[in-house]
């Protein structure tokens, strides 16, 4: 556990909201480079809160990320969490939630049979969204299914989307699609790199049904990261990235990401940049990389 974890969290407690100057001096960096991280001068990056912090209780969690300064969060399902009250502390910190995931891995929206349930549950978390506040919210197409092509898989996605599109653009959430990589993480995921899913969100033309370009899946299923990222701009919704090899924060890694960045910044991305990576030294060196990879 990290200094910031015992003394901003243990020592405070649930008065952390009420002290904002204490919360900056606790998320002071060791080295003391940076007072918060989190604040960044080129990109707006959102700490998961599943992957950081994974000791504390959830809403601790939050007021971790607020206190290193990052302006966003993004967690995995709603399901089991408290929405009102992560809306509220979210409202008190001034933290937003970027995205959250509506639909997982199973069962896959990949198969016919299974669109009415992801009719109902996209539904819900697009009101969940619109209780956080969140303008998004992630998708995951499906494993595969045996005996059916990749081919007939995807066509189901589209359909899949096609179907749920409408209710997206109602409550004004834009469903973000996910694909995985199948050489070190998502073995047997039926999408995996940029190409079908520019294909599949071209396909169901919505403005609310776009990709969630994880760059570390990108890296271990295609590279050409800055290349792939022009091809299929008009179809990014949302970016995350963890480094390669070992899904560490930028900076630890084979990948560049000063560059990644500023080439995602000229493209015009503007949103937030989602921060699916487990911190390879503790929270503060983590955030600590990630503000330096955002310095070109």
């Amino acid at each position: 556990m990290t200094r910031l974890d015992r003394r901003t969290i243990l020592g405070a407690g649930l008065g952390l909201a009420a002290a904002p100057s204490v919360l900056a001096q606790e998320a002071m960096i060791q080295d003391g480079s940076v007072a918060q991280p989190g604040r960044t001068k080129n990109t707006k990056f959102a700490a998961n809160v599943e992957m950081w912090w994974g000791g504390l209780p959830f809403l601790d969690r939050i007021r971790a990320a607020a206190a290193m300064g990052f302006p966003a969060f993004e967690m995995w399902p709603h399901r089991g969490k408290d929405i009102d009250a992560i809306a509220d502390l979210s409202g008190e910190l001034g933290i937003e939630c970027a995205q959250f995931t509506a639909w997982g891995f199973s069962p896959g929206m990949n198969d016919a049979k299974n669109h009415d349930a992801v009719e109902q549950e996209i539904e819900a978390s697009c009101k969940v969204a619109n209780k956080l506040r969140a303008k998004k919210a992630t998708v995951i197409a499906g494993n595969d299914i045996a005996g059916v092509s990749q081919k007939a898989m995807h066509e189901q996605v589209v359909v899949a989307l096609k179907r749920v599109a409408p209710i997206a653009e109602a409550h004004d959430v834009m469903l973000i699609l996910e694909p995985m990589n199948i050489r070190v993480d998502h073995k047997g995921h039926c999408l995996y790199g940029s190409v079908d899913a520019v294909n599949i969100c071209r396909e169901v033309g919505s403005t609310h049904v776009k990709i969630n370009w994880d760059l570390y899946h990108m890296q271990i299923s295609e590279g050409d990261l800055c290349g792939r990222m022009k091809d299929g701009f008009d179809q990014i919704g949302y970016l995350q990235l963890a480094d390669h090899p070992g899904r560490y924060e930028p900076g630890t890694g084979e990948i560049h990401y000063p560059r990644v960045l500023r080439a995602a910044k000229e493209l015009g991305y503007t949103g937030y940049v989602g921060l699916e990576c487990r911190p390879m030294e503790g929270e503060a060196k983590a955030a600590q990389r990630v503000h330096n990879a955002d310095n070109w």
